[in-house]
């Protein structure tokens, strides 16, 4: 039994989807059936992939991933905080739901006997999404399968792509590196990855832990955990997924001319500041990049702002109908 719905104006004058939808709102008992079979299905997909996760935590010991620990727990935020009133889904959309938990455990299969560990990871992300069409329908798949495929920041990159953009990571933090450097008016020359300097006897190695890749892998899930939390236009949502990659670069390339300058000012055999370049460096580049993320958004702010919905929404209402 269809319902009766009423149509109202986002805070940006567009019509949410879900206002044009008749299906039948889930009543109090039945929301609580279908969240405890959710709850069973996930923990029967986690178990049944239990080696594949185990595997994928030994990367989560390295620091170009260390992150990996709370991806989970940061989609299960995104996953509550954007959680809609469960609606009775039809029968097809639960028969795709069960059609892609078994594509998806079949390609688990294929992916494991092969030792595809890549497929076998996306493999785990179908089968998670799958049990929203299963529990919720498509209206459930469309609030929380973004929150549910955060999760494909758990994983790591693949072989390729991590060699290919931490090759070119390494090009272009040095390469800027070593133009600040000059700008300042210090005489630093490049070659490959390493940065010359007149007045220091070892030159400046750029590493692959200097490379902004495991910035990168940070800032842009960060990027994208944010652009499901804010409520901005969609360029400004775009605008900051871009902005993940020259952040993770800005910061980078700060860390390394900063750790030039100390070695200019100190030398490069002063103990106590090797010390904190290697040991704590680091940990420096995660506030210089949500520093630099707060002046985007900052700027963001002053350059659209959103149209106010009660100045316009008569007037929307209206050129609609």
């Amino acid at each position: 039994m269809s319902h009766a719905t009423t149509r109202t104006l986002n805070p940006h004058g567009a019509f949410d989807l879900d206002d044009f939808d008749d299906a039948r709102p889930l009543t109090a008992s039945e929301s609580k059936t279908a969240w405890i079979v959710f709850g069973c299905l996930i923990a029967a997909i986690v178990l049944a992939y239990e080696n594949m996760i185990r595997f994928t935590a030994t990367y989560w010991a390295k620091d170009m991933y260390s992150h990996g620990y709370i991806v989970p727990l940061f989609a299960a935020y995104l996953f509550w905080v954007r959680r809609r009133p469960l609606v009775d889904a039809e029968p097809i959309e639960r028969w795709a739901g069960v059609a892609l938990a078994a594509a998806s455990l079949g390609f688990r299969v294929y992916a494991a006997y092969y030792d595809y560990n890549n497929f076998e990871r996306l493999s785990f992300l179908g089968a998670v999404l799958s049990v929203c069409l299963i529990v919720g329908g498509k209206r459930m798949l469309r609030w929380a399968g973004p929150a549910l495929g955060f999760l494909v920041f758990m994983f790591p990159f693949p072989a390729v792509l991590e060699n290919t953009m931490l090759v070119e990571l390494q090009h272009w933090a040095s390469a800027m590196s070593t133009w600040v450097l000059q700008t300042l008016g210090i005489s630093a020359a490049r070659q490959g990855n390493t940065i010359s300097i007149d007045t220091l006897a070892t030159p400046l190695e750029v590493a692959e832990a200097c490379s902004g890749l495991r910035m990168l892998t940070i800032f842009g899930a960060m990027s994208v955990a944010m652009v499901m939390i804010i409520d901005r236009p969609w360029w400004d949502k775009l605008v900051i997924l871009l902005s993940a990659v020259p952040i993770a670069l800005a910061s980078n390339v700060i860390r390394i001319v900063t750790t030039a300058l100390l070695y200019l000012a100190f030398g490069q055999e002063t103990p106590w500041l090797n010390q904190i370049i290697h040991d704590w460096a680091g940990f420096a580049m995660m506030p210089i990049g949500l520093g630099l993320l707060w002046i985007e958004l900052a700027i963001l702010s002053r350059l659209t702002i959103p149209a106010d919905e009660e100045e316009f929404a008569s007037f929307r209402g209206a050129a609609l109908t």
